[in-house]
């Protein structure tokens, strides 16, 4: 099932009540049913249904990392609140995220830290129809109607786009509920957001097609899609032991799927069974992922020479301070927040193990 940008906001999450009913069933379904009481239980909660971005969790429970490690792992899907707002509360240990989600939830005083960069590269994509001739570039969103979550990020997003490509930056906006292809192809929007690691799939296999633009080739500086694994300060306090072992078990996790694609891709398919995956569909999104070095350079994670969970603050800091000047941050009262977070106080790389003992350890 399709799903569309999320990471523009933590409480655009609430938007995907329905889309995520139907991944709660394929997390649960995958969560480890070791019963050997010398394994802590945690949990992992899924910051959407399952997919590719999930898959280092779904090969560390299938291959032993995390029972290596003294764990016992519950996958757990989605609260409606979000998967920042589970882990800071404490009903969830881990879960996927990003470093610009972690940072807008800090200003409320979460209390998160990224412990692993997955993806070191922008994946989304804005996109419409490519049977609407009238867009040809960003700067044809002008005038035209956008299906937003109804985040402010999203706005100065587009409006760079529009700008830098010579356009006024003007559109109208439509919320969409859960599906942005189904708003486009209803004719109620012209454009929307995607991931070219998902929905890219999805377009390229399925339909409908689409003609799309990436942001940082449109003014968007930095990088707003840096998905990794998050935790709260307080675990890290608590039981800093578990947390060592869960990252190093992750790290584990994506670099095998890094290095054996087509085999993580099955995996996935067969432990979230509830969510219905197509394993063609899954292989193209783990070729895309590998291919286009997502989760960073192939050649090096293979050699060891890149750790898979490698931060990029800087990329970061360019996207926050980009954001901080379209005044889309909040506090916990509701006002405008015009300082940006520090990158650097939302990471927290003590846990990450270097690539080369990764590698060596899954072999």
């Amino acid at each position: 099932m399709p799903r569309t940008i999320v990471r523009r906001s933590v409480t655009s999450l609430a938007a995907f009540a329905l889309l995520l009913s139907v991944g709660a069933c394929g997390a649960n379904a995958s969560s480890s049913t070791n019963s050997d009481k010398n394994l802590k239980t945690v949990s992992f909660m899924l910051s959407w249904a399952p997919d590719t971005n999930h898959i280092g969790a779904y090969v560390a429970q299938k291959k032993g990392y995390f029972a290596e490690e003294g764990l016992n792992v519950d996958i757990l899907a989605t609260s409606q609140a979000g998967a920042e707002q589970a882990v800071s509360t404490g009903a969830a240990n881990f879960a996927l995220s990003n470093t610009f989600n972690v940072g807008v939830a800090n200003i409320k005083n979460a209390g998160l830290k990224l412990l692993a960069q997955i993806q070191q590269r922008t994946s989304a994509i804005w996109c419409s129809l490519a049977s609407n001739t009238s867009i040809k570039s960003p700067k044809d969103f002008d005038g035209k109607t956008f299906a937003t979550f109804g985040a402010n990020e999203s706005d100065a997003v587009i409006k760079r786009m529009i700008q830098t490509d010579g356009g006024k930056g003007e559109f109208d906006k439509v919320t969409v509920g859960t599906s942005t292809f189904q708003t486009l192809s209803s004719g109620k929007a012209d454009f929307g957001g995607f991931y070219t690691t998902w929905e890219g799939v999805q377009a390229e296999l399925n339909g409908p097609k689409l003609n799309c633009w990436n942001e940082p080739d449109y003014g968007v500086p930095g990088n707003a899609d840096e998905i990794g694994i998050i935790t709260s300060d307080a675990e890290i306090s608590k039981d800093p032991r578990t947390v060592q072992g869960f990252t190093r078990a992750i790290q584990k996790g994506y670099t095998w799927a890094y290095e054996h694609p087509d085999e993580a891709a099955q995996i996935l398919v067969d432990s979230a069974k509830d969510a219905n995956l197509d394993i063609k569909f899954v292989k193209r999104s783990m070729q895309i992922i590998t291919e286009g070095n997502y989760w960073g350079p192939r050649d090096e994670v293979k050699a060891g020479t890149f750790t898979i969970g490698t931060p990029d603050p800087d990329g970061a800091q360019k996207y926050f301070d980009f954001v901080a000047d379209s005044g889309a941050y909040t506090d916990q009262n509701n006002q405008v927040v015009t300082t940006p977070p520090v990158a650097t106080q939302q990471i927290d790389t003590q846990f990450l193990v270097p690539g080369a003992d990764i590698v060596k350890a899954i072999q």
